[in-house]
């Protein structure tokens, strides 16, 4: 009995030993890693791309790419990459976190603002919030999915 109570035990720890960690260890970027700073300047890229023409969006922004806008539509890297002839002006990149979860998913959460040209001509700032899923595959970080919302502008 005893014999088979040890058998149990041994079993019952190499199984636990065995299972693979659920939990995902996260972290809070700094401002002086290589991959932050790349997040940050592509992402200030992406938010100047409403001002000005910024051809290498393609290359962050993965072609899996699933997008959801302001107005809860989704759509995908063509539509995020695509050119806007209606280009705003004052193109700003907010603040800027970067939180890690394990070495290759990362999360950052900015805001952006912009004076945009309304349909009837008249120019307004528009302010967002965003959230940007970014993966690493293959060695390269590129944005898979991202939220925004509009927000109140501070005067």
């Amino acid at each position: 009995m005893a014999r088979t109570a040890l058998i149990i035990s041994i079993f019952s720890l190499l199984c636990t030993l065995a299972m693979p960690s659920f939990s995902q260890d996260s972290r809070w970027g700094s401002s002086d890693e290589p991959t932050v700073k790349f997040i940050i300047v592509s992402e200030a890229k992406w938010a100047n791309a409403a001002c000005s023409a910024q051809p290498d969006l393609h290359v962050f922004i993965a072609d899996d790419y699933q997008g959801t806008s302001t107005t809860g539509r989704r759509y995908p890297k063509a539509d995020a990459i695509a050119d806007d002839p209606n280009k705003s002006r004052d193109c700003q990149l907010g603040d800027v976190k970067v939180r890690f979860f394990g070495d290759s998913i990362a999360v950052a959460y900015g805001a952006e603002s912009r004076i945009q040209k309304g349909a009837d001509g008249t120019e307004a700032k528009r302010c967002q919030v965003w959230t940007d899923t970014w993966l690493k595959r293959s060695g390269k970080w590129q944005i898979v999915a991202a939220q925004d919302t509009i927000i109140p502008c501070d005067k």
